[in-house]
C-alpha cells in the first residue's frame, strides 16, 4: 500500500486533447477504428453541452434506473468492528443491481444519438452485460455481449438475464477465456462492424474517450455521496474506499472528492491467492508499464512483455490491466491502492450477510474485506464510506461452493 501525499489537483484539466493523464492512457488502436474513436470523442464533447440530451441522461437514471441510491449507515457493522462509523453507498440498489446502468444508459443515449443501431459490449461478471442488454431492450438496439466461457460458467444467473432481455451472449473460448480475451474479441467485432456498431466498454479503460466518458457517467455517485454525507453527517468522510478492477466504480465514487486533501482515498484490487505470478488481479503489486486493449497503464506482464494470467474469486476484478486515471492518481500519490484476498473476501461477504441483511457482490466485498480491517484501527468518531457498487445475487451459488455448501 502507498501512503497518499494529497498532492494539488488540477481534475477538470484531465485528460488532455490527446486523451491522456500524465504519462498513461492515449489511443492505441488499429487505424480502422480511429475514426470511430475521434466521432466519438466529438459527439461526446457536444452531447456534455447539449442541454436536451443531459436532459434525457437525467431522466433515465432517475426513472429507470433508480437514482439517487442511499448512503446507508452499517450501524450493526459498525458496533460489531467497533472503530469508525461505516456507511455504505448503495449502487446495488440501482435497476440491474450495479452502478453499470449509469454507464450503459449514457452509452446507449450516445448510440441513438450516433445513429447507431447495433451495440456489442464485453462483461465478466455479467453486470456490465445485464445493464448493456436491459438498455438495448429499453431503446430497441440489437445487443452481442462476448462473454469468457469461464466467467459463463460462474455467472449463468447473468448469461440467462442477458438473453431474456434479447442479447446474443458469445462465448470466448480463446486464451484464459475471462475477461482480457472477452474485450479482445469485442474489438475484434467492432473492427468489422463499425460504421454501424456502437462499443458500449464497461469500465473506465480503453482508448480514449472511454476512460473519461465512463468516468463522467460514473460520477452521479461521488456527487449523491457528497450531498448525503453533508446531511448525515455535517461533513466530508475521513476515508472513501471502492473495489478496482477496471476502476469505474471508483473513480466514479473518487473524483469529487480528489481536491479535497484531507480525505483519505482507498481503491481495492483483487489479492486472490495471493501476490504470486497467476495468482492474483493486483496490478499495482505486480504490474509492469505498457499497453493493452488501447491505453498505456500498468499491466501484469512478464518481462518479455506476455500478459501473466490473473485470478480471483470475482469475475468482474480478474482484468490484467487498471484504468489510466487510477494509474495517474497512483503515481502522484493521491489515491491509495490495497487488495484483498479470496479468503479475506469469503470472510466479510458472510460477515455482512449476518450483521446487516445484505448481500454483496464478489467484487464490492474486496472493498469490505479492506473495511473490515481499517474501522477498526480508527477511533469512533470518524467516518468511512465505502462504494457498495453492485449486490451478490449474481454471486450466491458460487460463493456456496466454495464454501462446501449446496446452493
Amino acid at each position: 500500500m502507498t501512503t497518499s501525499a494529497n498532492p494539488m489537483i488540477e481534475k477538470e484539466a484531465l485528460p488532455s486533447e490527446s486523451g491522456r493523464f500524465g504519462q498513461f492512457g492515449g489511443c492505441y488502436v488499429p487505424e480502422t477504428l480511429m475514426t470511430a474513436l475521434g466521432d466519438l470523442g466529438r459527439e461526446y464533447e457536444q452531447a456534455k453541452q447539449d442541454p436536451e440530451f443531459q436532459s434525457q441522461l437525467e431522466f433515465y437514471l432517475k426513472e429507470f434506473a433508480g437514482r439517487p441510491t442511499g448512503l446507508y449507515f452499517a450501524e450493526r457493522l459498525t458496533e460489531e468492528l467497533g472503530g469508525a462509523k461505516i456507511y455504505f453507498k448503495r449502487e446495488d440498489l440501482l435497476h440491474t443491481g450495479a452502478h453499470k446502468i449509469n454507464n450503459a444508459i449514457g452509452q446507449a443515449l450516445l448510440a441513438r444519438r450516433m445513429g447507431k443501431k447495433r451495440i456489442i459490449a464485453e462483461t465478466g461478471a455479467g453486470q456490465h452485460g445485464v445493464a448493456t442488454a436491459t438498455v438495448c431492450a429499453r431503446f430497441g438496439l440489437d445487443c452481442v455481449v462476448y462473454m469468457g466461457a469461464v466467467d459463463m460458467e460462474r455467472q449463468k444467473l447473468n448469461v440467462f438475464r442477458m438473453e431474456l432481455c434479447g442479447a446474443e451472449v458469445r462465448s470466448v473460448e480463446s486464451g484464459q477465456k475471462t475477461l482480457k480475451d472477452a474485450v479482445n474479441e469485442a474489438m475484434r467485432d467492432w473492427v468489422t462492424n463499425v460504421r454501424e456498431t456502437h462499443y458500449i466498454l464497461g469500465s473506465a479503460l480503453g482508448a480514449h474517450p472511454y476512460p473519461m466518458m465512463v468516468r463522467d457517467f460514473h460520477r452521479v455517485i461521488g456527487q449523491e455521496t457528497r450531498e448525503s454525507v453533508m446531511e448525515k453527517e455535517g461533513r466530508l468522510p475521513d476515508e472513501m474506499v471502492a473495489c478496482v478492477g477496471g476502476g469505474s466504480n471508483a473513480i466514479g465514487l473518487f473524483y469529487e472528492f480528489l481536491d479535497e486533501p484531507e480525505i483519505r482515498l482507498v481503491g481495492v484490487e483483487a489479492g486472490g491467492y495471493g501476490i504470486q505470478p497467476g495468482n492474483h488481479a493486483a496490478r499495482f503489486e505486480g504490474g509492469r508499464l505498457g499497453v493493452l486493449q488501447g491505453c498505456k497503464t500498468y499491466i501484469l506482464q512478464n518481462p518479455d512483455g506476455q500478459i501473466e494470467l490473473t485470478h480471483s474469486v470475482s469475475a468482474g476484478l480478474d482484468y490484467a490491466a487498471i484504468g489510466p486515471e487510477h494509474a495517474y492518481y497512483r503515481d502522484i500519490g493521491r489515491i491509495d491502492y490495497a487488495y484483498a484476498t479470496d479468503e479475506d473476501v469469503l470472510e466479510a461477504f458472510q460477515l455482512l450477510c449476518r450483521t446487516e441483511g445484505i448481500i454483496p457482490a464478489l467484487e464490492s466485498t474486496h472493498a469490505l474485506a479492506y473495511v473490515v480491517k481499517r474501522a477498526p484501527e480508527l477511533d469512533t468518531d470518524k467516518v468511512i464510506v465505502m462504494n457498495l457498487s453492485g449486490r451478490g445475487d449474481k454471486d450466491v451459488a458460487q460463493v456456496a461452493k466454495l464454501l462446501g455448501e449446496n446452493a
